[in-house]
């Protein structure tokens, strides 16, 4: 709240600065063009206004110009940066879904939602880390149409536990009986642990996998099971 409340208030100083320099500046180049006119009206014939002079003058107002408005569009970039990432940081500890098919390794398993946009006679689930190399494959029992569910246990084609932490990526090849490809998406559930902004894009933590904000579907509160239940 705190954060919120002075990002706020920044914004709002900025914003009074701002259209206080707009309105200055209006007020300077009607003064500036009021004299220009009077100077070019009453100027001496026999030595007349110098042209780079006046050309100059109106370069020097129309930067002024220019830097007001670039300020505007820095201040609005700011401003809606800063609201997106504390939206972001407002999921912390909460349960989301997002549209991605990365998932990090927890508690020795990772967990993917897939969705089939229709039946299919073979579906290939794969499971490939960082590099690219298959550490998981399996052949899916249910090919209906809809949406279904992968927990991987976290151990790799010999049989070996993989640490936690990391991102895998679940792959899904489906077909039909015609050997026609089945259209598949990926999406993935996890608790968010941390919140980060990196080259302008804000990263959310969820296991070990770092997931765009924007990729996010949904948003609900962590439920915890009680000690014994």
């Amino acid at each position: 709240m705190t954060t919120t409340t002075a990002t706020a208030s920044a914004a709002s100083t900025a914003q009074d600065t701002g259209a206080l320099g707009k309105t200055r500046l209006a007020s300077s180049f009607d003064t500036f063009l009021k004299l220009l006119t009077s100077q070019l009206k009453n100027q001496d014939p026999l030595s007349p206004l110098d042209s780079n002079q006046f050309t100059q003058q109106l370069v020097q107002m129309t930067g002024v110009e220019q830097q007001i408005f670039s300020n505007d569009l820095l201040k609005q970039l700011v401003s809606n940066s800063g609201s997106t990432v504390s939206q972001a940081v407002s999921v912390i500890g909460k349960d989301i879904q997002a549209s991605v098919p990365t998932s990090g390794l927890s508690g020795g398993k990772a967990n993917w939602n897939y969705k089939l946009d229709r039946a299919a006679t073979d579906v290939k689930l794969e499971v490939l880390d960082s590099n690219g190399k298959i550490v998981h494959a399996e052949a899916a029992t249910d090919n209906a149409a809809g949406d279904h569910t992968l927990t991987w246990n976290g151990k790799d084609l010999a049989g070996r536990q993989l640490p936690d932490g990391g991102a895998y990526t679940l792959r899904v090849t489906a077909a039909d009986s015609s050997h026609t490809p089945v259209t598949s998406s990926v999406s993935i559930k996890g608790r968010v642990t941390a919140v980060e902004q990196s080259n302008g894009a804000i990263l959310l933590s969820v296991g070990g996998a770092k997931i765009p904000f924007s990729s996010v579907t949904t948003v609900t509160e962590a439920v915890t099971t009680p000690a014994g239940a």
